[in-house]
């Protein structure tokens, strides 16, 4: 698109210094002139303008006072960050804002000037001119196709020079003691990745051993002129990033695609915790928390190379890294890949976000999302997990908000702590003095007991709820919330020092949990040991003012027999069907895939052992759909699911847009549910659902009449 300089209204005020003018909004008062040395009449490519001319005026202290423009420059609205130079055209003539700060601004922006990611979300690991030519995405935390930052960016970088290009995942058979649990699901979902890769013409390369070493031999075969990547804070993946960009003589770019808010956006230090953090993370929604663009479509032809290497044997692969780490077997639960993770999502806003006010009571996990293996590997984006729920704001607006605060404020949080913080796994990690103080004052203390490494391992303490918390860990690879911080301040309490006890719940959560070696791990173990993120307590033995927690407190908070009981069963069913991906085997309390991953076509990592192209078979679906039903329904989870039924078809009566989704898909909830016909008695919900099959929305009308069948053949089995 182009441009032609005209003259608007003057600005007697301002001397003239060439015959081009420029239009910027300033404070409150609408549309006035400056001049610029942009000459008059002369068309103008709108590529050839760059956002790095000096800014040269401060445009206002108030970001509201820029919509004063709106009726002038229209409805178009973004939000720019500090330093940013906007331009766009206004009746034909060249205008720009300046920010002088984070802020909202409305402006009239062609939509072909518009870049597709934020560039303040870009950093250059290594600068230079990106020269036209092929791109290569190096992919290492965020291993989706969709909803990723760091790909539409390499994609559009490509798309500009209408260059091919390649994303490459290089794995390292030794990571920080990963076993087939971790491996498995990676490289399943890595597989999918790679398929969908290729339906999309960009070709998908896996590279093997040290990126130090493979990357810049890829980069150099393939005649690549950027190479972008994704951001992670973790030591290991910064000290490849940095020797990488060593060696290599072409632009480096570095995304943040896994926070909503950039990293290095959010803040510019290590924050005290979450309320110093949310502040600066909400004032950025507006520029960051939006809707992801579409993946542009690239050049599908390489040229002749010999850069890439053979597809790989995803079967032979996955075999190799399963019988290596077989230490730690795979959880037949978990099922990788995007699609799965997708499905797992809205499984969980559309029938199971209503019990998120549970979520700190372990015998209730259908309370939690399940989500942190997904978010952990990057196979879905915090960001889409955040768009989608806040579609439900409106029906669930507590459950809403302290789903977001987890989802997002904590969990960057922990990007913030490590990002600022090279020690983050250690204990000089906790920079504040009291901390280390009242530490260092009780590390001669007296333990109650002191337990080996072995021995917490293996669960043989005298403490049944630690030991209960242990084995849902090893067995189903993930311990609830609430426990892991019961289990490691319990840690604390049982080894020789605080030193010591960092070292041992860090280990064991790597090993074990399917989402170890996480940011959020790292800072949960130094919450609950150094006190990072927190503040300080009534002072007692071994902890100082590290604060404590105790058996008798948590059986005050929740049904500590219930939630034994409940990893007592899934031990034994592990034990007796590894593969088994009932409810019961599931550490969140829910049938994996039942109407949602399985019907997306994901495939079980028991079952599927890596078979198939792409990874996306049916393999799985047909057992989820006929896993027995979970655990007996409780009355306080049927009234709130039939309770999110009624209001979402009543939000769809009044035209709520996809209100008539999230009415059927809580029904559907409700008939995998097992639901006693003593309970439907005692709730009469029947009578709610009843009314729901005369909606006129039919999918609505069709999913209340199934559950009130099913429901009466319950009573009529009971009766008979």
């Amino acid at each position: 698109m182009n441009f032609s300089i005209s003259s608007h209204r003057t600005a007697p005020a301002l001397p003239r210094k060439r015959s081009g003018r420029v239009l910027y909004a300033s404070e409150g008062d609408g549309m006035t002139t400056r001049n610029h040395e942009l000459p008059r009449k002369k068309p103008m490519d709108t590529t050839s303008l760059r956002l790095d001319l000096k800014i040269h005026r401060i445009s206002t202290q108030n970001p509201h006072k820029f919509t004063s423009a709106s009726s002038l420059l229209g409805s178009s609205c973004a939000r720019f960050s500090k330093g940013t130079v906007v331009f766009g055209a206004w009746h034909g003539v060249i205008f720009k804002r300046f920010a002088t700060k984070a802020i909202s601004i409305t402006a009239a922006l062609p939509e072909a000037m518009a870049p597709l990611v934020d560039e303040s979300r870009v950093r250059e690991l290594q600068g230079g001119k990106v020269k036209p030519g092929a791109v290569v995405y190096w992919c290492s935390r965020d291993q989706r196709v969709n909803d990723n930052w760091a790909l539409l960016y390499a994609a559009e970088k490509a798309q500009e020079s209408g260059s091919p290009l390649a994303v490459v995942f290089n794995l390292v058979p030794k990571f920080l003691g990963a076993g087939a649990r971790q491996f498995g699901f990676m490289l399943r979902g890595i597989r999918e990745m790679a398929a969908e890769l290729e339906q999309r013409g960009i070709k998908f390369a896996l590279l093997e051993g040290d990126p130090v070493e493979t990357l810049p031999k890829f980069v150099e075969a393939s005649k690549a002129t950027l190479l972008v990547t994704d951001m992670s804070p973790l030591r290991l993946g910064l000290q490849w990033r940095e020797g990488v960009a060593n060696a290599i003589s072409i632009p480096f770019h570095e995304v943040d695609a896994h926070n909503v808010v950039p990293v290095w956006e959010a803040s510019d230090k290590k924050e005290v915790g979450a309320r110093t953090l949310r502040g600066r993370l909400a004032k950025h929604y507006p520029q960051y928390l939006v809707e992801f663009p579409e993946l542009p479509a690239v050049k599908a032809d390489w040229p002749a190379t010999d850069a890439f290497p053979p597809a790989p044997d995803w079967d032979s692969l996955i075999d190799m890294v399963v019988s290596a780490g077989s230490a730690v077997p795979e959880v037949a639960w978990a099922i990788p890949g995007e699609r799965a993770a997708l499905a797992a999502t809205h499984a969980y806003l559309n029938s199971r976000l209503s019990l998120y006010e549970h979520r700190n009571k372990p015998e209730k996990p259908q309370a939690l999302s399940g989500l942190s293996p997904y978010l952990h590997f990057g196979q879905v984006s915090g960001q889409r997990v955040a768009l989608e729920a806040k579609k439900f704001s409106k029906s669930q607006s507590k459950a809403v908000e302290s789903f977001v605060e987890e989802l997002v404020v904590r969990r960057e949080l922990s990007d913030n702590f490590c990002f600022y913080e090279k020690n983050y796994d250690k204990l000089e990690g906790q920079t504040y003095q009291w901390a280390l103080d009242t530490l260092a004052a009780h590390a001669q203390d007296k333990r109650p007991y002191v337990y080996s490494l072995e021995k917490l391992e293996q669960a043989r303490t005298h403490d049944d709820l630690w030991n209960t918390a242990q084995l849902e860990m090893v067995y189903g690879g993930k311990m609830h919330g609430f426990m892991r911080m019961y289990w490691a301040k319990k840690i604390l309490e049982w080894t020789a020092s605080p030193e010591q006890a960092l070292e041992y719940a860090i280990y064991l959560n790597d090993k074990y949990q399917l989402d170890g070696r996480d940011p959020n791990g790292y800072v949960g173990c130094l919450w609950s040991i150094a006190g990072v993120h927190d503040q300080g307590w009534k002072e007692r033995d071994v902890f100082g003012k590290i604060r404590y927690m105790t058996y008798d407190g948590c059986k005050k908070k929740f049904d500590i027999p219930a939630y034994a009981a409940r990893v007592k069963k899934l031990v034994a069913a592990v034990k007796s069907d590894p593969s088994a991906i009932s409810a019961v085997a599931n550490p969140g309390g829910f049938t994996p895939g039942a109407g949602s991953a399985a019907s997306a076509g994901a495939k079980t990592p028991a079952k599927a052992a890596g078979k198939g192209t792409g990874g996306t078979g049916s393999g799985g679906s047909s057992k989820a759909e006929k896993a027995p039903l979970g655990p007996p329904c409780d009355k306080e989870t049927l009234l709130k699911l039939t309770s999110a039924a009624t209001a979402a078809a009543k939000e769809s009566s009044e035209g709520t847009a996809g209100a008539d989704v999230r009415a059927a898909d809580a029904l559907r909830a409700l008939q995998r549910e097992n639901i006693s016909a003593a309970l439907l008695a005692d709730t009469q919900v029947g009578k709610q659902i009843k009314k729901l099959c005369k909606h006129k929305e039919a999918s609505i009308a069709a999913a209340g009449k199934d559950l009130i069948t099913q429901w009466q053949k319950t009573v009529l089995k009971a009766a008979s």
